[in-house]
This record gives structure tokens, sequence and C-alpha cells, in this order.
């Protein structure tokens, strides 16, 4: 049980319980970060208006960064190479 709850998951993605939490708890912060700027934003919509849309693509950039597929050959961007249509 202990097993299944804590450490299959983050063994399962090739890291110890708490490498795991050190990445999940970045992701978080990164997180509320920019869902606090999106609130601020919204406001007073002449602050932060990239902030909450740079921290998506960020994250996003990261999050793939650390797929298997892309760790055995470097991603070719830094950002998604996709655009949104709409930034918050």
């Amino acid at each position: 049980m202990i097993d299944r709850i804590f450490l299959s998951h983050p063994r399962s993605v090739g890291e110890s319980y708490v490498e795991h939490a050190g990445v999940a708890f970045g992701f978080g912060v990164r997180m509320i970060g920019g869902g606090l700027a999106c609130l601020v934003h919204g406001v007073v919509p002449a602050l932060c208006t990239r902030t909450a849309s740079n921290t998506v693509k960020s994250l996003y950039g990261r999050m793939k960064s650390r797929q298997p597929a892309y760790q055995q050959r470097p991603p070719a961007f830094t950002e998604p190479d996709w655009q949104l249509e709409y930034e918050i």
C-alpha cells in the first residue's frame, strides 16, 4: 500500500520520492505564481499582460523535455512551437 501510494509513480518516471516531490513542488509554485499574475491581470489589465501565458508555455516546455522521447534527443525548442490565439 505504501509503495503504491508513495513510491510507484516516482519510480515509473525514474525519480526517488524526494526528487519527484521537488519537481512537483517546483511546478506547483510556478503554477501558483502564474495564477496569481492572472488574477492581478484580471483586476488591472495593464499589469502582468503576458506572465500567465509565458508561465504556461515555459511549464509545457519543461514538461515535454522531461519525457523519455525528448531525453534521448534534446528538444529543438525552449518554448512550445505553437502560439496561443489568445493570451492572458
